[in-house]
């Protein structure tokens, strides 16, 4: 990916163009050295890559999974048509880098962007946006697949003919996809539109559909975001507000057994955020999810919110977040990318929530997709998409350096 570097001390290594390129590591950019930031003009980079996530193998070794225009990404066709197909790698503690990634699911048009999710027993159940072989445009489809990917009830199979931008996570030895159906024409990002609406889809260990649930029909409201908990999912989306750049922030929680949503005052609900720029996921060390947005002022809210989905601590007035960046947990701290080019670290217990640090990352984050994997108890390795490739640093706690009165907001509030 093209970058602008402002060098202030010095300049970082130069983006490898391989998927499988050594991972870089966060000190040798010590925060306030170099910032990376996007070069302009490249458009919508969900043409070269989108999509990211990860399943365990065995042992330490995780598959990695992501959804690519080839490796190198070499972007749309010359129709304008996405060629994506989903790829999978190897990645472990001891490993600098994603190894022997290749593609895992290869039909004609674009499969993406891939979502991942590990039930109990192991299995994995992956799934994406399909242009193949669909009456509707696209298709929501899924696999599902032993942990050491034989399959168990392999792709394709529709979740929902029709469906788009599906997230899924797993619920004990459930699997709930959250997605979006249909499409309105205008408003949204660069006016292209939005949703229609988006619904859940509950799926037992082996991958037969167990319920359906509408969560919010037939209105502008889509891309659903979803992490799980032992008994919950919680439900993230976008609502479209007519006349303006920004959209509404919805949650609610979904009770997979009985199927029964609850939208409880979380406090998360109704937050004026930017499109696509939020995530969630479960933090099983506290027993909380953590949900992060930016905000339309530019500046991101961090929820803790409990299985019943009551809010038990936020968290305001932090650095502005990357769009579609997913959050990185480890024991009870989570990580966030930021759009100034570092990552955030969140100390959370059952009700606070406290910025413990940032580091400086060594590239540009791309806006396709982030993942974060534990590395050990003071490390986790980030795996950021980009328009040439995978992406890749190791963050460790002894880098980090202290937040500055500007990652609170506290410089504005003494003006």
């Amino acid at each position: 990916m093209p970058v602008v570097l402002v060098a202030l001390l010095g300049a970082s290594p130069p983006p490898s163009r391989g998927a499988a390129q050594n991972a870089l590591n966060a000190s040798r950019a010590p925060a306030g050295a170099v910032v990376a930031v996007p070069a302009p003009g490249l458009g919508d980079e969900r043409r070269f890559m989108h999509g990211i996530g990860y399943a365990t193998a065995d042992g330490d070794r995780n598959w990695v999974f992501f959804s690519s225009s080839g490796l190198p990404p070499r972007g749309a066709n010359k129709d304008g048509s996405w060629p994506h197909d989903v790829y999978v790698g190897e990645w472990s503690p001891a490993s600098p880098h994603v190894s022997h990634p290749h593609i895992f699911i290869s039909r004609p048009e674009a499969q993406e962007p891939v979502s991942v999710a590990q039930s109990t027993s192991g299995n994995i159940f992956v799934s994406f946006e399909d242009g193949w072989n669909t009456p509707n445009t696209v298709s929501q489809r899924y696999g599902v697949y032993r942990a050491d990917l034989r399959p168990i009830k392999p792709y394709p199979n529709d979740v929902e003919s029709g469906g788009h931008s599906g997230h899924v996570a797993a619920v004990g030895d459930r699997f709930v996809v959250f997605y979006s159906e249909d499409w309105v024409d205008g408003g949204g990002v660069d006016n292209l539109g939005t949703g229609k609406g988006v619904y859940t889809k509950v799926y037992g260990d082996r991958g037969q559909l167990l319920s359906h649930e509408d969560v919010a029909p037939h209105v502008r409201e889509w891309w659903p975001m979803i992490a799980g908990s032992p008994t919950r999912a919680l439900l993230v989306w976008q609502k479209y507000i007519p006349g303006e750049t920004i959209a509404e922030l919805k949650c609610a929680v979904l009770d997979p057994v009985s199927g029964k949503i609850v939208r409880p005052e979380s406090g998360v609900d109704d937050a004026k955020v930017e499109y696509y720029t939020y995530a969630a996921a479960w933090v099983p060390a506290v027993g909380r999810f953590v949900i992060e947005a930016t905000l339309a002022t530019g500046r991101t809210k961090v929820w803790l919110v409990d299985e019943d989905g009551r809010a038990t601590a936020q968290l305001d007035c932090l650095p502005a977040s990357v769009r579609e960046a997913g959050i990185g947990v480890n024991g009870n701290v989570a990580y966030v990318p930021t759009r100034d080019g570092r990552l955030m670290a969140l100390a959370l217990t059952e009700n606070t929530i406290e910025l413990r640090g940032t580091q400086r990352a060594p590239f540009a984050w791309g806006n396709t997709g982030a993942v974060g994997m534990p590395r050990g108890p003071d490390s986790i390795h980030f795996v950021s998409l980009s328009p040439t490739g995978l992406r890749e640093a190791d963050f460790n706690v002894g880098n980090e350096v202290a937040p500055s009165a500007s990652d609170r907001c506290a410089s504005d509030a003494t003006q």
